[in-house]
Formats: structure tokens, C-alpha cells, sequence
């Protein structure tokens, strides 16, 4: 072999060691970066979305939304995908306010659902004709005019099991129209809900919030299972420990009609307007309100 031919063998399997790929970095590069994703949504925040109606009409089935997991410190809850043992253990805690939206953990199993703080730990609370009754004081409602929400794919206003509620919107369009009271809590922190028939949840007998726990409810107030739900498995089964608090909703980033599919042009045609951007916290009295 000539000095030139060695010269050339050299250079290609220098080359093509090279070309070799190092598949022990590359997982390794790929294990950090899912390590780094789930540290973010455990301790900073997530993206959830809303696949019920039971917080209409301030939040629709098909709304994409990111929860904060720091303003009440870390537990259990926070860590994504419930990895981490139950336990009564909280880093940093703190309190929810009245009207934050919560997400609170079942107390039997690991699912999420998604409420709104009505009592704190030490208050008393009951629930008279669907008015919730705090430290003895109702609670504000005040009527406002009803809402028109979207009829789509995600939406179809049957949930309310009223057919009057189907109408025509003044963009001649169809809607659902819902009466709507505007709640105000004692911090000042106010929102719309959702009360149109008598139901057993319409009423609750007073008791006490222990310590360290939060009462929530949905503002569709008909249609959720929230702390009201003392002995059906569907509900939170009372007060919610705040250990079983994973975060705080904070914004919509999007939001889906149900027509979304493998066609990409649908990724656009399927977006509701007007939702993207919208902020979960509730309007403060001297605050305009959304």
C-alpha cells in the first residue's frame, strides 16, 4: 500500500467515526431535557385544559390554560402526573385568596379537577337556595343580563337539559343563553356563576372549613361536583386539604371548538376568538369586571 492510499484510508475512517452517532449522549441529552420539562411543569407551571362545563360560563370545554404551581408553595399535588407519594407535607406554603381558581386533587384518586376558593380555613359555610352563606353573611349575587355562549362541537348547550336555552344570537348565529349572577366574595374578588334550577347542592347545611383546608365550588353551580359532594365518590367529598392543591389557573392561552383534526388547516380553523390571553383571576369591587 503507497503512502498515498494509507494517507486516504486514514481520512475516510476518520470520517466515518465521525458520521458515527454517540447514542449514549444523545439519550442522555434528550433524558436532561425531559428532566428539565418535567421540573418546570412541577414546580413553575403547567398546561391544562377544560374538558367539563362545570366553571362555565367563565371557563368552555375545549379551553387550554396554564396553571401556576409556586403561589401556594409545593406538595405532593405539584409534581406532575402525581409521581410523588400523598402526604401532608407543603414546601413554602401558603393560602389560597377567596375566588382563586384552584386545582384541586381527588381525595381517593389522582384526578384533577378545577374549582374556585369560596371559604377559607376557620370560616363557616353553608349554602341557602344556592346562596352561599359565609361566617353567617350571604354572599352577594346580583343578576346580571344573561350570557350568550358559543354552540359548537365542545359546546352544545345540552348540558343544561333546558332547550330554551338555544336561541339566536344577534349576529343571527345560534347560542346558548344562560342566566348569569355576578358573585362577590369578602375580599372583593367577583365573577359570574351559573344557577338555574333547584337541585339538593342548592342547599347545604353550615360547617366549620377546618385548618389547613380551602371549600370549592364551580361557578356552573348545577352542574359540579366540588366540596358540596359530602358522600358521592363523583364529588371532592367536603373541604379540600391544601396539601391536594396543585396550582393556580392564571390565563387561557387557547382555545378549541371541537373541529380540530389531522388536517392541519383546522389547527387555525378551529380556534375560538376572543379567548386566547383571557386572565382566571377574578375582577377585584373598584376593578372593571370581564
Amino acid at each position: 500500500m503507497s503512502a498515498d492510499t494509507a494517507a486516504v484510508t486514514d481520512t475516510e475512517d476518520k470520517k466515518k467515526n465521525k458520521e458515527k452517532v454517540d447514542w449514549i449522549a444523545e439519550i442522555r441529552g434528550l433524558a436532561l431535557m425531559l428532566l428539565a420539562v418535567f421540573a418546570f411543569h412541577s414546580f413553575v407551571a403547567k398546561p391544562f385544559y377544560i374538558p367539563s362545563e362545570s366553571m362555565l360560563p367563565n371557563m368552555l370545554v375545549g379551553d387550554r390554560l396554564v396553571v401556576s404551581k409556586y403561589p401556594y408553595g409545593w406538595n405532593w399535588s405539584s409534581i406532575s402526573f402525581h409521581l410523588a407519594p400523598r402526604g401532608d407535607w407543603r414546601v413554602f406554603g401558603d393560602t389560597p385568596e377567596y375566588g382563586d381558581i384552584v386545582i384541586p386533587v381527588h381525595p381517593e384518586r389522582d384526578e384533577d379537577y378545577i374549582k374556585r376558593v369560596v371559604a377559607l380555613p376557620g370560616d363557616r359555610i353553608a349554602v341557602t337556595n344556592g346562596q352561599i352563606v359565609l361566617n353567617g353573611t350571604p354572599v352577594t349575587q346580583e343578576a346580571e343580563p344573561p350570557l350568550d355562549l358559543p354552540i359548537d362541537e365542545n359546546s352544545t348547550c345540552y348540558g343544561f337539559l333546558d332547550p330554551s336555552f338555544r336561541t339566536t344570537g344577534t349576529n343571527g348565529e345560534e347560542v346558548c343563553r344562560v342566566p348569569v349572577y355576578r358573585e362577590t366574595l369578602p375580599n372583593g374578588a367577583n365573577y359570574l356563576i351559573i344557577d338555574h334550577v333547584n337541585q339538593p347542592l342548592d342547599n347545604f347545611d353550615e360547617m366549620l372549613v377546618p385548618d389547613g383546608h380551602v371549600f370549592v365550588m364551580g361557578d356552573n353551580r348545577d352542574h359540579s361536583a366540588d366540596s358540596r359532594e359530602l358522600n358521592s365518590s363523583r364529588g371532592l367529598l367536603g373541604p379540600v386539604p391544601l396539601e391536594n392543591i396543585g396550582g393556580r389557573a392564571e390565563f387561557i392561552t387557547f382555545s378549541l371548538d371541537g373541529t380540530t383534526t389531522f388536517n392541519p388547516v383546522t389547527w387555525f380553523t378551529s380556534l375560538r376568538e376572543g379567548r386566547a390571553w383571557t386572565t382566571l383571576r377574578p375582577s377585584k369591587t373598584g376593578e372593571s369586571a370581564e
